[in-house]
């Protein structure tokens, strides 16, 4: 089985809305900037360079060194982080939760994307120079949501009691995962370099922040991926402006809601809901919600509460205190980089839809945005087993039912379609029809009410057929659906349930290789790996 790709509107994993994208629908057009080719990066970066001072610049280029701390940077990453301080240099970015241990496989598609889409842009804009930056979504709260990876069918999972933004989670307990997984790993070469990843990046950082800043860098350092840390305080200086205005204004809530309901007008979904105050307040061990009551901020769940001059001195004294929701964390982070497009899934880009004029309002260029690279991996083993199957990639996207059913009448020695039988009935009652006509009309309704019994007749015979052939080939149908089960875990995509470690103990580094070599972001379409 060749390394092949699909429409992912054939996929029957992906939402109208994102495949209306990705045909170019007209009626998405007003809810995105520029569409993702390379033509239209070229006037991004000039309507993007008039809106990067330089002073912004050199800050976040310091700041991003200050982050990395002691980590060991390769001269890729180093020399990335230099030419931020360049007019001519901007990133294409993508965000992701501290998932443990990366998460669902789709990480590695996330920033292979990045890493991929920035050297393309290189190749073909001489005179400019463009960064992958992998945006850490450190802020978040809910630790429930990445405490955890699957693995042979299996979660580990971190336990832990906790509260507050993710990153400055302690990495105590971590132990007892590495003790955990040395047993799942087994003694071969590549579970040793895994376990060696895990440990110095979960037991060797005090929090979660620096540990995955420290896996994520080891995994991808070599194609100059830049890590970012959004939970700065110097860099949240830079968005002052614009928190005051969502204080005082509700400046989000009043836009985002308008493009919202012009969204879910045309038939689409609101994928997250915006609130009055988009903003969160953050100290240690808490990150609770803003909420404004005749005219007094109050920090939810907590005792405590601002004047509307008390919480705006607060803000400019202390601006690492706010921190931005989802809704508000696209903004932030197009105010910060000179960035050009974000790359994520189809449930990150459903909520970017609902930002767009907001962006047009704050005067600030809304990215191009693009869907990453989906994958599905198909050891041979496997696509050996679906050659001698007669059964294409294609098919397994299919429900499991329907597969099943599919490759039954596909199989089958004995004719299971009744269709000729249903249209040569059809045609003895068109007859029947003409007779009662010409007769008697009230006969009518009785031909039409045994038409309907005998064609209701005609399928249930098919359908008791169809079952009496899936027992008498049940063999063959069982192999078929453990391989659909081992591709499509759960009937969900195999990217959004396994880890990227099932894969390396048998691959190793030739899966990294093999992604980075395959993965084209602006093929938009879903790519199938055979390993």
């Amino acid at each position: 089985m060749p390394n092949h790709s699909l429409q992912y509107i054939k996929t029957g994993y992906f939402s109208k809305l994102i495949c209306d994208y990705l045909a170019e629908k007209e009626l998405l057009k007003p809810f995105y900037n520029r569409f993702p080719n390379l033509e239209n990066f070229k006037h991004q970066l000039q309507e993007k360079q008039k809106n990067v001072t330089d002073d912004k610049r050199h800050l976040l280029a310091k700041r991003i060194l200050f982050q990395y701390g002691d980590n060991p940077l390769s001269q890729a990453t180093l020399s990335n982080i230099d030419l931020l301080k360049e007019k001519t240099t901007f990133t294409i970015t993508t965000g992701h939760q501290l998932n443990l241990f990366t998460g669902p496989l789709y990480f590695l598609y996330k920033i292979y994307s990045t890493i991929n889409l920035s050297e393309k842009l290189n190749s073909e804009y001489k005179t400019n120079h463009f960064v992958p930056v992998y945006w850490m979504a450190t802020e978040d709260h809910d630790f429930e949501e990445i405490n955890y990876f699957n693995l042979f069918g299996k979660k580990v999972s971190w336990g832990k009691n906790v509260s507050g933004a993710v990153g400055e989670i302690t990495t105590e307990g971590l132990r007892e995962v590495e003790k955990q997984l040395r047993k799942e790993f087994g003694e071969s070469e590549n579970a040793k370099k895994l376990i060696s990843y895990f440990s110095k990046a979960y037991t060797k950082h005090k929090n979660l922040a620096d540990a995955t800043r420290y896996l994520a860098n080891t995994l991808f350092q070599n194609h100059g991926l830049v890590i970012v840390d959004g939970n700065d305080p110097a860099l949240k200086k830079c968005f002052i402006p614009y928190a005051e205005k969502e204080l005082t204004e509700n400046l989000s809530f009043k836009k985002v809601t308008e493009t919202t309901k012009k969204l879910t007008d045309l038939g689409f979904s609101e994928q997250v809901h915006p609130r009055e105050i988009n903003l969160f307040y953050l100290k240690e061990n808490l990150r609770e919600r803003i909420i404004e009551q005749e005219g007094r901020f109050y920090i939810n769940e907590t005792a405590l509460a601002f004047s509307k001059e008390e919480i705006l001195k607060e803000l400019h004294e202390n601006p690492q205190r706010f921190s931005p929701n989802a809704l508000l964390r696209p903004l932030y982070q197009e105010v910060i980089l000179p960035n050009l497009c974000y790359i994520g899934g189809g449930g990150e880009l459903a909520y970017w839809f609902q930002l767009k004029d907001y962006f047009n309002k704050v005067d600030v260029p809304f990215p191009i945005l693009l869907l990453r690279n989906s994958v599905l991996l198909v050891p041979k083993i496997l696509s050996g087993k679906l050659k001698k199957l007669n059964v294409s990639i294609e098919s397994l996207f299919l429900q499991q039912h329907k597969l099943m059913t599919k490759h039954t009448r596909e199989i089958s020695t004995i004719e299971i379609d009744f269709s000729r039988q249903k249209e040569f009935l059809q045609k003895q009652f068109k007859d029947l029809y003409n007779i009662a006509k010409q007769t008697d009309v009230s006969f009518i309704g009785a031909v039409g009410a045994q038409e309907k019994k005998q064609l209701n007749g005609l399928d249930t015979l098919e359908k008791r057929l169809l079952k009496a052939q899936k027992r008498n080939l049940s063999n063959e149908l069982d192999r078929l659906k453990t391989i659909q089960n081992e591709l499509f875990p759960n009937q969900s995509l195999q990217e959004r349930k396994l880890n990227f470690s099932e894969f390396y103990l048998e691959y190793g580094e030739d899966l990294m290789n093999i992604l980075k070599e395959n993965l084209d972001p602006l093929d938009l379409k879903f790519t199938v790996l055979e390993l």
